[in-house]
This record gives C-alpha cells, structure tokens and sequence, in this order.
C-alpha cells in the first residue's frame, strides 16, 4: 500500500511532456499581476498626494488661513525656506516647519492690499 503510494506521488512529480516553460509561466505571472496591482493601486495614487501636498506647501502666501498637524489655526505672516509664521490671535506669532500644514482652509484674497493701506 505505502508502495504504491510512493510511486503514485513519484509518478505525479515527473513532467509529463516538454512543458518547461510553463513553469516559468506559472511563476512569473502571479508576480507580475502582483507587480501591477502595487504599481496602480498603490504607487501612482502615493505619488500623486505628494504632487498635491508639495504644490500645496509650494504655493503658501501671506494672507492664506492654514491648520497644522497639531490642530492649531492660524494666518500665515511669513514664508521662508522651510519656515512658516502664523499669527494665531492678534498679536501672537508662531513660527512652524512647512511640512506641518496639513491644509489651507481659507487662501487669501486681497490681504496684502488691505495691509499696503495699514502702513
């Protein structure tokens, strides 16, 4: 019994003609359909958040209303290189790394002529 068990499961193993590629076959397209679904489903949307958030961050004015990461609101004042200063009550200023914006709530629309005509 065990004997022809053997021989039944060696019989099964040995190729059964000249199919050497599809082996290949078999194992490169799982890989490849895994390949594809990273590559659609995953990368190019990533990508494309970043795009978004670095034009975000790119286009940040004076004038423009943003939230941070740590949930504080404020005005943006001033933008440097990697610095932003917010006014978050009158008179008090913060100054924040740029990736800590997380949004702009509100873009400014006119601010620096309203504040021209202050000075």
């Amino acid at each position: 019994m065990i004997d022809w068990l053997v021989r039944s499961a060696y019989a099964s193993a040995q190729p059964s003609g000249p199919s050497g590629t599809s082996g290949w076959a078999t194992l490169l397209l799982p890989l490849i359909l895994l390949f594809a679904f990273y590559y659609f489903l995953i990368h190019l949307p990533q990508r494309k958040r970043q795009q978004e958030r670095k034009r975000l961050l790119d286009n940040l004015k004076r004038g423009d209303e943003v939230l941070t990461a740590g949930g504080i609101y404020g005005r943006v004042t001033g933008v440097a290189d990697q610095n932003v200063t917010l006014e978050i009550a009158p008179k008090v200023r913060i100054k924040v790394h740029k990736s800590s914006i997380t949004q702009v709530t509100a873009h400014s629309e006119g601010e620096e002529e309203k504040e021209k005509e202050k000075e």
